[in-house]
């Protein structure tokens, strides 16, 4: 089995397993959805980067890149490449294996950083191989077994409580307001819920039972490795709220629809 570590310079990292797909761009939203597959907003996209510019396949013995953009892109392997180091340019149609060991994609004037001012966009993806039959995945460890059955599908359950708080954190970033530079406090959290259930919150008045929920939609959205609230991960991020709150839209494990579905229900 393989496993496939993508990282970014303004990407939490993600980690994608055999039989799983990544498709990513400036807004690879719009693509048709796809059981196992993933869509990935690149941050700070240029304009003319295409919507949906390529898909990476995770599959039990290889790795495979589909270029689906317009414009050029640069995969290097840098570790375990037959031969040493190789370079490949891909353009519209072409596909390439990825190499165990790290891989780097670069956009081309892929990421704006001023008015009419690009520079390029870089991907990273580490290639891991795993055997299947001493995979420890394959044993629940304790912290899987105490989620919740749909959290450990790594799904929100439609109306439950860990899907109204994802709802109410990813708020600002679902209504078109993501230039707020902080997240919806506990108490605003709890409120907003009430208001959408009619006064029934739950416990959510309590601030740790809205952390509790964050913490286990995180682990939802991130994946175990990539969490922020985890030991698992490496290193800290400044604020996994935010971060969370980003990646639930991102994600769509919550979309506007939804959004617009509770407003209407309150009217």
């Amino acid at each position: 089995m393989l496993q496939a570590m993508v990282r970014g310079s303004d990407l939490h990292p993600m980690r994608f397993a055999s039989g799983e797909r990544l498709v990513f761009g400036r807004d690879p939203h719009g693509s048709p959805q796809r059981p196992g597959r993933v869509a990935l907003r690149l941050p700070g996209c240029a304009p003319h980067v295409s919507g949906v510019l390529a898909e990476l396949v995770v599959g039990q013995e290889a790795a495979l890149l589909r270029w689906l953009g317009a414009g050029e892109g640069r995969l290097s392997s840098l570790l375990d490449a037959p031969g040493g180091a190789r370079r490949v340019t891909l353009v519209r149609g072409m596909s390439a294996m990825l190499d165990l060991g790290k891989n780097e994609l670069v956009v081309l004037s892929g990421k704006q950083v001023g008015h009419e001012l690009y520079t390029d966009l870089l991907l990273t993806f580490a290639i891991t191989a795993h055997d299947a039959t001493t995979d420890e995945s394959l044993t629940p460890s304790r912290r899987d077994t105490e989620h919740k059955p749909h959290i450990r599908k790594g799904q929100l359950a439609r109306y439950s409580k860990e899907w109204y708080v994802a709802l109410a954190l990813a708020e600002p970033w679902l209504a078109g307001d993501d230039d707020s530079p902080f997240p919806p406090t506990n108490r605003r959290i709890y409120e907003r819920v009430r208001e959408w259930r009619a006064g029934d919150a739950w416990n959510l008045d309590r601030t740790q039972r809205v952390d509790d929920a964050i913490r286990a939609i995180s682990r939802v959205a991130f994946g175990e490795l990539a969490d922020p609230y985890s030991e698992a991960r490496h290193g800290r991020i400044q604020n996994p709220r935010f971060a969370v709150g980003k990646r639930i839209a991102e994600y769509r494990l919550v979309t506007a629809e939804d959004l617009a579905e509770v407003h209407n229900a309150v009217r």
